[in-house]
C-alpha cells in the first residue's frame, strides 16, 4: 500500500462529493493493489463487493451506508452481520453481468476472488476502469506467495485507509489477534494432527495446497495440512495420494454448489479405498464455512473452530 500526497486519479461521485462532505485527514491516498496503483481523491461512496467475504469486512468495519450491492453469497453471514447484509441489494447469486454492476452506478468495485475481474465474462478491471469505476481485489489473489493471518490483517488496514476508517481497522485487527491469539494457545504444545481439506471431487479430490490461507489455519490451531508440499492455493490430487498419507481428521469445506456436507461425509465414508484411512476410519471431520478460509474476518473465528475440532480435550 502506497501512501501519497498529490491530485488524485480516481473520479468523485456518489453521496460524498453530493454532499461536499469533509475529506477525512490522509487523502489524496494511493493503493497499490495487485499491480494497479489508484488514487482516490476521497473515500468511496458507492461500492460494489462481489463474493460475500469483501461485504463482511466492509460491514465489519461499519461501512453499510458505502454499499449499494452485494453478489453471490458463498455461506451464512455472521450473525452479528446479518442484519446489515440482508439490507444490501443482491444484484446476483453468482457473480452478476458487467451491465449489472454498472446499473447500481458504483465507484469502486471490490472482488473476492479472481473470478470477479473474469475477462472473459467482459469484468475486467480495465474494463470497470474504462467505464470510470475503480476495482479492488482481495489480495489473496494477487497470486504472489503463500497467504498467512498477516494478509488478512494487512487486507483490513487497506481497506480502512482506503475509506478513511483507519482507527476502525486496528480496532478490528486487534479483536481479530485477540481471538487467534487465544485460541492458538490453547493448543500450544499439542502434538500436530494430519489434516486433508476436502473441498469437492470425486475422480480426485480438490483441496487446499499450501499456499492457501487455510493451511496457516491448521498450523494455527494444532494441525498440518498433508498436502503442505501442493505448491498452489487449491489443486487436485489422487485419492491413492490421500490413503498414503493418513489424514487422522478430514475438513470439509462447506459452500454453495457443491453438495452439502451430508453429501460429502457420505461420499467419503461410502469409498472402499478410504475406508482404512484414520480420519474415515474414526469418523473425524471437522466442517468449515468456505468463506472462513479466506482473507477477511472469519479466518480468525476459523482458528477457534479448528483448534476444537483437533483438539477437544483442550477446550473441555
Amino acid at each position: 500500500m502506497l501512501l501519497t500526497a498529490g491530485c488524485g486519479s480516481s473520479h468523485e461521485s456518489g453521496e460524498d462529493a453530493k454532499a461536499g462532505a469533509a475529506v477525512p485527514a490522509g487523502f489524496p491516498v494511493t493503493i497499490d493493489n495487485c499491480g494497479v496503483k489508484t488514487t482516490y481523491d476521497r473515500p468511496p461512496s458507492r461500492v460494489v463487493t462481489i463474493h460475500q467475504h469483501p461485504a463482511e469486512l466492509m460491514l465489519a468495519l461499519g461501512l453499510k451506508d458505502r454499499l449499494v450491492g452485494t453478489a453471490f453469497p458463498d455461506s451464512a453471514v455472521l450473525p452479528e452481520l446479518r442484519k446489515d447484509y440482508e439490507s444490501v441489494p443482491e444484484l446476483a447469486e453468482r457473480e452478476p453481468s458487467f451491465e449489472t454492476v454498472l446499473d447500481a452506478e458504483p465507484d469502486l468495485v471490490y472482488g473476492g476472488y479472481g473470478s470477479a475481474f473474469d475477462e472473459k465474462e467482459g469484468r475486467s478491471r480495465k474494463a470497470f476502469a474504462d467505464a470510470g469505476i475503480d476495482t479492488y481485489l482481495n489480495r489473496e489473489y494477487c497470486g504472489e506467495k503463500r497467504v498467512t493471518m498477516k494478509d488478512t490483517y494487512d487486507e483490513i488496514r487497506t481497506i480502512g485507509t482506503l475509506f478513511g476508517v483507519p482507527d476502525r481497522a486496528d480496532k478490528l485487527v486487534a479483536d481479530l489477534e485477540g481471538r487467534v491469539g487465544k485460541a492458538a494457545g490453547k493448543v500450544e504444545g499439542e502434538p500436530e494432527v494430519p489434516v486433508f481439506v476436502y473441498d469437492s471431487g470425486d475422480k480426485s479430490a480438490f483441496t487446499a495446497g499450501g499456499k492457501s490461507l487455510g493451511t496457516e489455519l491448521l498450523r494455527l490451531a494444532g494441525g498440518d495440512n498433508v498436502f503442505t508440499d501442493l505448491d498452489d492455493v487449491f489443486g487436485d490430487v489422487s485419492w491413492e495420494q490421500v490413503v498414503e498419507r493418513k489424514p487422522e481428521v478430514i475438513a470439509i469445506y462447506d459452500y454453495a454448489g457443491a453438495g452439502s456436507v451430508e453429501e460429502k461425509k457420505k461420499y467419503l465414508l461410502a469409498q472402499p479405498a478410504l475406508a482404512d484411512v484414520p480420519a474415515v476410519r474414526n469418523r473425524r471431520f471437522v466442517v468449515l464455512p468456505l468463506t472462513a478460509t479466506l482473507v477477511g474476518i472469519r479466518s480468525a473465528y476459523a482458528v477457534e473452530d479448528l483448534a476444537r475440532g483437533l483438539h477437544p480435550e483442550s477446550f473441555r
